[in-house]
């Protein structure tokens, strides 16, 4: 989203919460979706991680001033809302028994058989990749180059300074090369 843009989007739920917060979900929802699907083993999670991302920002906003939601940079605070459910996703699942699930996606996409293994594998191999980096690289490069906040959204959504994401970024992005390499 662009300044501007946010700034409309802010003014019309300052203005009517009930009637424009739908165009945020839609405006915002796949971006949150496969941003958090690469932070999370399964897509049932990211489904309802990305779901329960927007109740929260719905309660939230409810409780909210004017002012306050016109001052709000809303795609970041929406992802600090999901970085923090995906944390307590992560922490939740290390304290259960690892168990094996089938990915619906790869099932029920109505594609060939040649097709949904093609997309698995590589889908498999990308979540790989990623969970080899140190969670904060991790977490800004899928912010960044997955789901395309800029730094200063990332760096709001993360609470680290901009700096800091921009290393992460760069260094996550080595690592990767190197692994690719």
């Amino acid at each position: 989203m662009t300044l501007d843009t946010v700034e409309l989007v802010n003014s019309h739920i300052a203005n009517d919460l009930d009637g424009a917060f739908p165009d945020l979900v839609r405006d915002m929802q796949h971006g949150i979706y496969s941003g958090v699907r690469r932070m999370v083993p399964s897509s049932a999670d990211a489904e309802d991680i990305t779901q329960e991302t927007f109740i929260r920002a719905y309660r939230a906003l409810g409780g909210y001033s004017s002012d306050r939601i016109r001052e709000l940079n809303l795609p970041g605070w929406l992802w600090t809302i999901a970085l923090n459910l995906c944390r307590n996703a992560a922490r939740t699942r290390s304290r259960r028994p690892r168990t094996v699930e089938l990915d619906r996606d790869a099932f029920f996409t109505g594609r060939g058989p040649e097709a949904e293994v093609v997309e698995a594998d590589e889908n498999r191999r990308w979540s790989e990749l990623l969970e080899g980096l140190p969670s904060a690289q991790r977490t800004a490069v899928v912010l960044r180059h997955v789901v395309g906040l800029t730094y200063q959204e990332i760096s709001v959504a993360t609470g680290r300074p901009q700096g800091t994401v921009k290393a992460d970024v760069h260094r996550g992005i080595t690592k990767l090369q190197e692994v690719l390499s």
